[in-house]
């Protein structure tokens, strides 16, 4: 299989060239890094998982996730250094097992990118409503809130809510946004990343003034009797929750079509995006936790909500973060639209998919049915569902592609060990069996209708698989970035 993995300048069938522009270094990759992982996890999640299943302990939960995320972590680096596609986890799955497992897990990263996507509109929805009510100005709850809630066990009820307003419309400027080019993209989620961290900067050393070392007693509340509420398997189920936050090292991987040097610039976006995300996560969640008491978070707004309640002497504080939520929640789908046009474009480049989605535009070179397709998905579940559903969705579909990623560095360290590794996992098999056994725990704790949910959309992907994917299938593995 490794002589098979050759540039390959091919096309799409349509007689365009189907290649992308390389734009990005090592800086880039970091900020398209931060401008993912920085978001709708540290925003709005945070405030959700505290409430329902955690407590103060979500720092705990962040550790555990952060442990499972730098086992992938590793991995995603050694095959971005091997493969430097711009599929991501679905290359990684198609060389290492073939086409099969590679729709699967490419349905799977479609499934990931597209509710994260939602769940970050959510959340800028929510920053955005605090923010006009904060100038005197409320948006209508009817048009800001989802037409369907999650209940306590697991299924959609109605709110009577019309729909999520703010969230369609960002989501639709964003797409014509995305599609003038991924050099457009970056410029924008540059500034989008340095107001972003200043905000938090401000959150975490002004709110540290205000903390109450009470809020944080109990750390790890009691079990209530229900696993995944509170005590340890809260703590493993709030880590399944918060895990998707840790999306954007993963989103840096398909970039690698876009990039100078892949081999060498990847693994850096990759891991350090992941070491400083983790960092500011757990000071923000430390300082969330001790503003208010935990079960008051349960909110779209947390950060917003605990300086209100929490430090009402820094009015202008929570004005700021507001603000920098807003934008910082903007910069985030930014990346993730661009992240699952990617990972479209490769699954069309091998023929799974309609060739439509692997032409790009002439003076772009931005995959623009992709892109298209990709907003206007996102836009209509954002527009109807809450946070929480949308969240565990994304989890479980993130879990899945690490567990294959993780697996796939150990079945080719058996297959081909002479293949050329610029970037090595260290410590392996250990690490690969050890982000498999973490990240197999995790999806265990997730609650049993997002198992479910997650059954009918695999077996959705498989229908499609079979009756149109396996037939149009190229006979040569994926091309990598020439």
């Amino acid at each position: 299989m490794a002589e098979s993995l050759q540039p390959d300048a091919r096309r799409n069938g349509t007689g365009d060239t189907s290649t992308l522009r390389r734009t990005l270094g090592p800086v880039q990759l970091m900020v398209l890094g931060m401008g993912a992982i920085i978001g709708s996890g540290i925003f709005v999640a945070t405030g959700v998982v505290a409430a329902t299943h955690t407590g103060p302990a979500i720092v705990i939960s962040f550790l555990v996730a952060a442990a499972a995320c730098l086992c992938a972590g590793l991995c995603y680096a050694e095959f971005s250094s091997m493969v430097p596609a711009s599929g991501s986890a679905y290359s990684y799955v198609y060389v290492a097992f073939g086409r099969t497992a590679a729709w699967m897990i490419g349905w799977c990263l479609v499934l990931e990118y597209l509710m994260a996507g939602s769940t970050v509109a959510v959340g800028w929805s929510g920053y955005c409503s605090a923010f006009f009510s904060s100038l005197g100005a409320p948006l209508p709850a009817m048009f800001t809130s989802p037409p369907f809630a999650l209940s306590r066990t697991g299924e959609l009820v109605a709110t009577g809510a019309v729909i999520n307003a703010p969230a369609v419309i960002l989501l639709t400027l964003l797409t014509l946004i995305s599609l003038g080019g991924v050099k457009l993209s970056i410029q924008a989620t540059s500034v989008l990343v340095a107001i972003k961290l200043a905000v938090l900067a401000l959150f975490i050393f002004g709110g540290a003034f205000y903390v109450s070392s009470q809020n944080w007693s109990p750390f790890l509340p009691p079990n209530t009797g229900v696993f995944g509420e509170f005590g340890w398997s809260g703590v493993f189920r709030g880590a399944a929750i918060v895990f998707y936050a840790f999306l954007g090292f993963d989103a840096v991987s398909t970039a690698a079509r876009e990039t100078y040097n892949p081999q060498r610039t990847v693994p850096i976006g990759i891991i350090g995006s992941l070491a400083l995300a983790l960092v500011i996560y757990m000071a923000f969640s430390l300082v969330l936790t001790g503003l208010v008491p935990y079960p008051t978070l349960n909110v779209s707004s947390p950060a917003s909500f605990a300086l209100e309640h929490g430090a009402p002497k820094m009015l202008f504080l929570r004005a700021a973060v507001e603000m920098g939520a807003v934008l910082g929640l903007t910069s985030s789908l930014m990346v993730v639209l661009y992240a699952l046009s990617r990972v479209l474009y490769a699954m069309a480049h091998d023929g799974l998919l309609p060739s439509i989605f692997g032409r790009v535009g002439r003076r772009t070179r931005a995959p623009y049915a992709c892109i298209t397709v990709c907003g206007l998905t996102a836009s209509i579940a954002a527009g109807l569902f809450p946070v929480d559903a949308l969240s565990q969705l994304i989890s479980i579909g993130t879990l899945s592609a690490f567990i294959m990623v993780c697996a796939g560095v150990l079945a080719l360290r058996i297959t081909h060990p002479a293949m050329e590794r610029p970037f090595r996992t260290p410590f392996a098999p250990v690490v690969s069996i050890a982000g498999i056994a973490i990240c197999g725990y995790l999806m265990a704790s997730l609650p049993g209708a997002t198992w479910a949910r997650f059954v009918v959309w695999l077996a959705l992907g498989a229908g499609i698989y079979l009756f149109y994917g396996r037939h149009r299938v190229r006979p040569a593995e994926p091309s990598v970035a020439t």
